[in-house]
C-alpha cells in the first residue's frame, strides 16, 4: 500500500501524475473519498501522466467520458458512478467493452466497479485536519491518499 498526505490540490494532482505514469492499458482505478476530497483532481494528475485529451472535469451528468491520447497511446474512461444506483445501471454503460483497451477511472465506485476486472487499484482520498507544517502553507486540511493494488499483476506493479 501506497500512502501520500497531500497538503495543497497541486499536491494531490501531483500523486495522480505519478500514478498515471505506471498505469497502461487494462488497468481499473476506483477512486473513493467524500465529496470534495480530491478524485477529479487525482485524476486530471493521471490523466496528464497518460497524455489524454482534455480538460478532465467531474462526469458527474455524463456519467462516463472517454478521453483519447494525444500521442496514440492509451486512451482513458472516466466514471463517476456516483449517481448510479445498482451494478444493472453500470453493466448498462458497457465499460466492459473498453476496459482492456483503455485505463480506466472509476470515481464513486467502492462497492460497485469491483467486478470491471479482476485486478484493480484502490485510491482512497481522505480528508484530514491540517498539520503544522501544510496549516504553515495555507492548507485547511490534508489529503492522505492511500493506494491498494488487488490482483498479482498489479500487485506486483504497485506492491
Amino acid at each position: 500500500m501506497e500512502r501520500v498526505e497531500a497538503a495543497q490540490a497541486r499536491d494531490t494532482r501531483e500523486a495522480g501524475l505519478r500514478l498515471g505514469s505506471r498505469l497502461r492499458a487494462g488497468d481499473l482505478v476506483i477512486l473513493s473519498g467524500e465529496l470534495g476530497a480530491g478524485k477529479t483532481t487525482f485524476t486530471q494528475g493521471l490523466a496528464e501522466s497518460l497524455g489524454v485529451r482534455g480538460p478532465i472535469t467531474s462526469p458527474t451528468f455524463v456519467i462516463a467520458r472517454v478521453h483519447p491520447s494525444l500521442s496514440g497511446g492509451t486512451p482513458l474512461v472516466h466514471v463517476d458512478a456516483y449517481r448510479l444506483g445498482s451494478l444493472a445501471e453500470l453493466d448498462d454503460l458497457d465499460l466492459d467493452a473498453s476496459v482492456e483497451d483503455s485505463v480506466t477511472v472509476v470515481e464513486w465506485g467502492e462497492g460497485k466497479a469491483e467486478v470491471l476486472s479482476g485486478e484493480r487499484l484502490e485510491v482512497r482520498i481522505e480528508r484530514t485536519a491540517a498539520l503544522d507544517a501544510a496549516a504553515a502553507q495555507g492548507a485547511d486540511d490534508v489529503r492522505v491518499v492511500e493506494v491498494r493494488a488487488y490482483g498479482a499483476g498489479l500487485a506486483e506493479r504497485f506492491g
